[in-house]
């Protein structure tokens, strides 16, 4: 039988790719917006939390029996290897000629890939301690002080990104019930508007390398003691802010819900749509700084990533970002020996002549 799927995580998970992919989409207008990079930081708060925190849920179950690690590999690494590759080859033909190809730095949003195949790999560790996110929060904030990680697998942003993933490892559905109750809703209004008037207030006073969550204090010219003090405050906006989000989130079946389960498609493919139009200078037409512009640039961006997450194009990408890949593992005898459990009595008995 086919497990149903819960409605309240396809349609929490399409709305954040959308937001990705509008987030992406702004990052090549707001120069000379204030209204436009207010919201792409309000966006940049929480809208990756958001989706870690989501993966992370989905991430209980894993272990490092051979089934979910073949899974680790066919879902996560060989997309990473692909879609990287394919990211530095469009860059080499539309835009850098002679571009190095290296599966160490991740190329524009591959780091996501990267990242949560290193966070499955060590979800069995998180799951044997106690209280997991003290140690989880504590990584992120030795990251920020830590200028001398390097940009291998982007792993700043691995390692501060850490604890919203493992917070999604110790949650359970009736802490997703809790932020989905009325109150919660009512009060997610005001919240949401404080955060804009914030990032308002921010824009000429804030560097917003610290939204990006891949630097280190000292790399954004700040003295080291702000890493973990930015650190704690954007995990507290980002919480309080991935709270109002999913307060929002429908629980119930919609036009949009079926595509929750092609995100990965809209993840990977909105980016060369994006990249291509800064190849070609499209964003730098006049009339797309202007307010009518940039509405209507949004709303390209949520209808464009809408259609790759539709059925079809997850049907054709299935290939390279669900392929079942047979050939390349062992049988596994767990498996096997299950299957062999469930043969019929009748089945297994020779045929009298």
């Amino acid at each position: 039988m086919v497990k149903q799927r819960d409605a309240f995580f396809d349609n929490a998970k399409y709305l954040a790719i959308v937001l990705v992919a509008i987030g992406h989409t702004w990052a090549q207008m707001m120069d000379d917006s204030r209204a436009v990079e207010s919201a792409y930081r309000v966006v940049y708060t929480f809208h990756m939390p958001a989706f870690v925190v989501i993966s992370g849920y989905f991430s209980r179950s894993f272990d490092l029996s051979p089934q979910k690690v073949r899974r680790l590999v066919t879902g996560v690494l060989v997309p990473y290897v692909v879609f990287e590759t394919a990211y530095e080859l469009f860059k080499d033909v539309a835009d850098r000629p002679d571009t190095e190809i290296s599966l160490l730095d991740p190329s524009y949003l591959m780091w996501f890939l990267a990242a949560l195949f290193i966070w499955r790999l060590t979800t069995p560790l998180w799951k044997v301690l106690r209280r997991p996110l003290l140690p989880a929060v504590a990584v992120a904030v030795l990251a920020s002080v830590s200028p001398s990680i390097g940009t291998d697998f982007d792993l700043q942003r691995v390692l501060q990104f850490l604890p919203y993933f493992v917070l999604g490892l110790c949650l359970r559905p009736e802490h997703f019930q809790l932020v989905r109750r009325r109150s919660v809703r009512i009060a997610a209004v005001p919240v949401g508007a404080a955060a804009l008037a914030v990032a308002w207030w921010s824009v000429p006073r804030m560097n917003g390398g610290w939204f990006y969550r891949q630097s280190a204090a000292q790399d954004l010219g700040a003295p080291w003691w702000c890493g973990p003090v930015m650190t704690l405050a954007s995990i507290g906006c980002a919480l309080v802010l991935t709270a109002c989000f999913l307060a929002w989130v429908p629980g119930r079946r919609l036009w949009c819900t079926a595509l929750g389960a092609g995100t990965i498609t809209g993840y990977l493919l909105h980016g060369f749509l994006v990249k291509f139009a800064e190849y070609r200078g499209w964003f730098d037409a006049p009339w797309v700084h202007r307010p009518l512009g940039a509405v209507a640039v949004t709303v390209l961006a949520a209808a464009a990533v809408t259609l790759l997450c539709t059925p079809p194009v997850r049907r054709a990408l299935r290939c390279v970002t669900e392929p079942r890949m047979a050939w390349a593992f062992r049988p596994d005898p767990a498996a096997q020996a299950r299957a062999r459990e469930h043969t019929t009595p009748a089945a297994r008995e020779p045929v009298n002549a």
